[in-house]
């Protein structure tokens, strides 16, 4: 059975959490991609360049998960506060759900 139903508040750290594993896990794929267009370049520079580069590659792959997870969470707090004030002004979100029986 489906059913509309309102999103009217939303738990500023609920949705802090929500947000910083989501930014954290992009955050993952473009540390990926861009510890991998730092090692093409850095490979044709010779063993010394390769290495600094794939040093720097695993850098990358570490602090760009993490930054991105900060700001997400972060990010889920400063918008959980004017999204309750907003919603409380217009009735909130509308979102069909479907329930099992």
């Amino acid at each position: 059975m489906k059913q509309m139903v309102k999103i009217t508040k939303v738990d500023p750290l609920s949705l802090a959490k929500i947000l910083g594993i989501l930014y954290a896990f992009f955050g993952l794929i473009m540390g990926l991609l861009m510890s991998l267009f730092m090692a093409v370049p850095s490979s044709m520079m010779g063993s010394a360049g390769g290495f600094s580069g794939l040093l720097m590659g695993l850098g990358v792959i570490i602090s760009v998960p993490i930054f991105y997870g900060i700001m997400g969470f972060i990010s889920g707090v400063i918008m959980a506060i004017p999204y309750n004030i907003i919603a409380n002004w217009i009735g909130g979100l509308e979102v069909e759900v479907e329930t099992k029986e």
